[in-house]
């Protein structure tokens, strides 16, 4: 099947208020372009540098969430690009988007990612650190945090995915009740190709696909 018709399919099988990202990594410009006209309004790119070819030819035509891990010195460049980063794990990063964001009159949406397996691997903050994190980066005027995102296992049994996708959301719900200035809940970011329908029975609300729409990696 096409591009468009993956987009389609999907598009029509997502329960309501379900927000898809096409996992664009290594993808060309054409081929993101293609998800783009058959409906797809969220871009993901896990680099910046790979992120800036595909967005000078795809531009605003969709807006764009940063999915990778995000070293210090890219931020510049990922704050002019991105709408989104979907994966702060630390004050210092926090701080240095915000600082970008300051120079460039901009504010950021982003999201913690929680390292819900605990795997030395895997970047992320760990679940009993978040509540923390995110108290000390909420008063960074130039960041709005909107939610959480993990990953869960790449491959393998999607089952084993949801331990972990149900710690994320109870600790997305627990923030939630929490009130804490500048934090809204209201993006739990969980499930790729092989996990997804394991995250939306978890609760997750938006997903990121990537082999399902753009077909294997070559």
């Amino acid at each position: 099947m096409s591009i468009r018709d993956n987009v389609a399919r999907i598009l029509r099988e997502l329960p309501p208020g379900v927000e898809l990202v096409a996992a664009a990594k290594t993808k060309t410009p054409a081929e993101i372009l293609e998800a783009v006209e058959a409906g797809v309004v969220l871009i993901g790119e896990n680099y910046v540098q790979e992120a800036a070819e595909a967005f000078a030819a795809v531009s605003r035509r969709a807006r764009w969430h940063f999915i990778g891990h995000l070293q210090s010195n890219k931020v510049k460049k990922a704050v002019e690009i991105f709408d989104a980063i979907e994966t702060v794990d630390s004050s210092d990063l926090a701080r240095e988007i915000d600082k970008r964001c300051r120079n460039a009159g901009k504010t950021m949406s982003v999201q913690i990612e929680i390292n819900s397996g605990e795997e030395d691997q895997k970047f992320g903050v760990a679940p009993a650190a978040a509540e923390a994190l995110i108290r000390e980066i909420a008063p960074l005027p130039n960041l709005r945090i909107e939610g959480l995102m993990t990953m869960g296992p790449f491959e393998g049994d999607p089952e084993a995915a949801r331990p972990y996708f149900r710690i994320t959301k109870g600790l997305f719900d627990r923030i939630g009740t929490l009130a804490i200035p500048g934090v809204e809940m209201k993006r739990l970011s969980m499930g790729m190709t092989n996990s997804y329908r394991v995250a939306l029975e978890e609760g997750a609300n938006r997903i990121r696909l990537g082999t399902l729409i753009f077909g294997p990696r070559g």
